[in-house]
């Protein structure tokens, strides 16, 4: 498929898909947003191991293009999110496969949501977030309440999403918002090498985790259990799970399918 606002590549099992509107950004127009449920979709269909989310440019993602084509934004904000935001949300949460971002700049607003929402989030040293929708009169949204409050937990949550402030790389590292920080030349490197590892990983077992933490945010002790057992049944009837008992046997590196 050929999209008109970000690019899509897959090679070596790993999908990439970077917003390319460098122009403004990487911002979150109508079509931006559709094409990227629609690609996250596709990666899946294209039997990716691993996905990479990353921006064009100097910039992961400034959040909503508030310009547009000119003709102010809808009344009615909510609906909007309804429409447009909330599939691309959901296509994302939904994949069973991991998620990397790769943040190569300004990640702000509903950007910032969206690096969020990956599993493993890398980011560039001069890179930097901001939860900045106080700024322009509007609430956080595309998930950046849930997915901030609990990285940080409520008082920075309240901070940040009151004062709009940036947040550097190494601030974000500090408080959980972020998994990892590069320096400006070896992200990419970086990115390459953790993408790698998880498209040549127990895919079964990697989608089960992915779906389990998330899941034991909002969960009692007992669910977790239950929610335990039950993928571990699935995933000790892999055959990526029989190769591991071989190799472990035989003293060698397990070589896994994705099965």
């Amino acid at each position: 498929m050929i999209y008109q606002t970000l690019l899509y590549d897959l090679s070596d099992n790993i999908a990439t898909i970077t917003l390319n509107r460098p122009e403004r950004m990487n911002a979150l127009s109508l079509e931006l947003l559709t094409e990227l449920a629609q690609a996250v979709k596709q990666s899946r269909s294209d039997g990716a191991r691993a996905l990479v989310l990353t921006g064009s440019g100097d910039a992961f993602c400034s959040g909503a293009d508030l310009v547009g084509d000119g003709s102010g934004m809808p009344d009615d904000l909510g609906a909007l999110l309804e429409e447009y935001y909330f599939p691309a949300v959901n296509a994302i949460v939904d994949l069973d496969i991991p998620v990397i971002s790769a943040i190569n700049g300004p990640a702000v607003g509903a950007g910032l949501s969206f690096a969020l929402l990956a599993d493993i989030m890398i980011m560039k040293r001069s890179a930097y977030l901001m939860l900045a929708f106080a700024n322009i009169g509007l609430v956080p949204d595309a998930g950046a309440t849930w997915l901030v409050a609990k990285s940080v937990g409520r008082a920075k949550a309240m901070e940040m999403a009151l004062l709009g402030e940036k947040i550097s790389a190494e601030q974000a590292l500090d408080l959980g918002l972020v998994t990892r920080v590069a320096d400006d030349e070896a992200l990419d490197e970086t990115v390459k090498q953790i993408a790698a590892k998880l498209a040549k990983g127990p895919s079964v077992a990697l989608g089960f985790i992915r779906k389990q933490v998330a899941s034991a945010l909002n969960s009692t002790l007992d669910e977790v259990l239950e929610t335990e057992k039950v993928n571990q049944r699935a995933a000790g009837r892999t055959a990526d799970f029989r190769e591991a008992v071989t190799a472990f046997a035989q003293k060698r590196k397990p070589e896994f399918k994705g099965e």
